[in-house]
């Protein structure tokens, strides 16, 4: 077996070099929030502009959701074999120049072309930023930054719709592009003069590129399956064989990773408890939060008749409680460790999407809406940050990056998996529904094609041009209740998904044991820091004791 490397030396940093890289880091996160929403407000200019039609549309998101979602394995493990640091700066310069190229392209085939590099540097900047904050932050300060990071970098994805409805109607669809470059510059300002170096980097380590290509293809192919299946369902050949193949090649992937020498993906991380815990509950937290913000807007504008930026701030409140208190439970998190907080935190937030089971058609905020989003944001803020700190925590300095790169991909791929999965139930769920609000009456010809092509098309409002005011009726009728119980359904499995997530925390999460030497309990240099074997090692048993 191969000699373990000794872990990298901790970064030192005082108090003012550890704010200034947290704001680099939250800028930077910040820019990939607000483009990958952003861009949505901006899609019709853009294809009046440009041309391409709904295909062209679809592939300027698609684009970017799939370099994202495909390469951020890879390059979280790039991070560390050429250092965090320097992928978080290339990553942020990337961006920069990628965004140019988008706010200058001449035809959609271009625009896609530079959201999908976009993209890439999203998936570089990402992880890095996450293994930076673990690298400069000392073990009882981490959480609370992670959930600062968390909280600030989730204002970009509020602020995007509404950031860009105002570009797009006081300038043009270019200026969504261009907004990115004055943060670029600032975060790589940050970077270069703030962020510390790495005291040292193992050398024997290099870039997995077998492993790498498998990876990226096999996580690409699941991605690219996952964005079309809405569009042609599980059984389209496009949707089904990029599914099937991506399995396979993630099999031949992790079947090559275990015999490497050097491998991108350390399998041992899938060994440790609360990593293995941890990754269960993101693809759950992040289930939920997708289907929500999808299903949400969706409903409340197509079924409850809100207007557009209406419906976008009522998504308000979720950034508002994690700004307020995601950093808070860090630091509790920190003191009293993460098992209470990543098992109460789901169980709360799925509660809170149980609560939307009582909407109808007529909403009130205050009264419907507002408590239960309020009760899902103290959930997810009592759990993001401990969550990602304790999968981060579970693997040494030398992999932070690979960990946060498999944390940042399950993410990603679980809004994906989510919104695919429980659309079919919907779908089928709104489609039975119409059929059970129209059995027994008598529709004519024109009045029984428009229920045909409502039954295809979930939340939607029925064509009821040159219908009898009855028959228009019983269609609008039926829409709009069929709606209202989709639109339970998905609350209803994914709160249930939450709940589950929570009960897998609270029986699964270890808390880590404290190490402090027995003769200055007060301090000393394991003081307060997470018992693992490397530490123990490293200390006479006679003179530990642990709490």
């Amino acid at each position: 077996m191969r000699p373990e490397p000794p872990p990298p030396a901790k970064v030192a940093a005082d108090a003012r070099t550890k704010r200034l890289t947290l704001l680099a880091c939250v800028l930077g996160s910040t820019i990939v929030m607000i483009d990958g929403s952003v861009v949505n407000v901006a899609l019709p200019q853009i294809r009046d502009d440009l041309g391409g039609g709904l295909a062209g549309q679809q592939w300027v998101t698609n684009g970017y959701l799939l370099t994202l979602g495909s390469l951020l394995l890879v390059a979280g493990s790039l991070g560390d074999v050429l250092g965090e640091r320097r992928v978080f700066l290339l990553g942020v310069a990337g961006f920069g120049v990628t965004s140019v190229l988008c706010a200058l392209a001449p035809s959609i085939e271009v625009l896609v072309i530079g959201r999908a590099l976009q993209g890439a540097s999203g998936a570089a900047l990402t992880p890095a930023a996450l293994a930076v904050i673990v690298s400069v932050f000392d073990a009882d300060e981490r959480n609370r930054a992670i959930g600062t990071w968390t909280a600030w970098s989730g204002i970009g994805a509020a602020i995007g719709p509404l950031l860009g409805g105002w570009l797009v109607d006081a300038l043009s669809w270019h200026w969504v592009f261009l907004i990115n470059v004055p943060l670029v510059l600032g975060t790589l300002v940050l970077i270069a003069r703030v962020i510390p170096a790495a005291a040292s980097r193992d050398r024997t380590r290099h870039v997995d590129v077998p492993g790498a290509l498998l990876c990226a293809t096999g996580l690409g192919a699941i991605t690219f399956g996952l964005i079309q299946q809405p569009l042609g369902g599980w059984g389209a050949p496009d949707v089904l064989g990029p599914l099937v193949g991506g399995v396979v090649l993630l099999v031949v992937f992790v079947v090559y990773e275990d015999r490497s020498p050097d491998p991108m993906l350390p399998l041992g991380l899938f060994t440790r408890r609360n990593f293995v815990v941890g990754n269960v509950e993101t693809f759950v937290m992040y289930a939920g939060l997708a289907l929500l913000t999808f299903y949400l807007v969706i409903f409340l504008q197509q079924v409850a008749g809100w207007d557009a930026l209406k419906a976008g701030a009522a998504m308000l409140p979720v950034t508002i409680v994690m700004l307020l208190f995601a950093g808070r439970f860090g630091a509790l998190a920190d003191r009293h460790g993460p098992r209470f907080f990543m098992g109460a935190g789901p169980l709360i937030a799925g509660a809170g999407l149980l609560l939307l089971l009582r909407l109808d058609a007529d909403v009130s905020y205050l009264t419907d809406l507002l408590p239960a989003v309020a009760l899902f944001a103290l959930g997810l803020s009592m759990t993001v940050a401990p969550l990602t700190a304790t999968v981060l925590a579970d693997a040494e300095a030398r992999n932070a990056g690979a960990a946060s790169g498999v944390n940042n991909a399950i993410a990603r791929v679980a809004g994906l998996v989510a919104i695919g999965g429980v659309g079919v139930a919907v779908a089928a769920g709104f489609g039975s529904g119409v059929d059970d609000r129209l059995e027994g009456r008598a529709l004519g010809p024109a009045a029984v094609r428009a229920a045909d092509e409502l039954r295809d098309s979930p939340f939607s409002r029925p064509d009821v041009r040159g219908l009898q005011r009855g028959e228009a009726a019983v269609l609008q009728d039926a829409a709009k209740d069929a709606g209202v119980s989709s639109f339970r359904l998905g609350m209803g499995v994914s709160g249930g998904l939450l709940v589950v997530g929570g009960l897998v925390g609270a029986a699964g999460i270890r808390n880590p044991r404290r190490v402090v030497l027995a003769r200055d309990c007060s301090g000393g240099q394991w003081a307060g820091q997470p018992a693992d074997a490397a530490n123990l090692a490293a200390v006479d048993p006679e003179t530990v004791s642990t709490t």
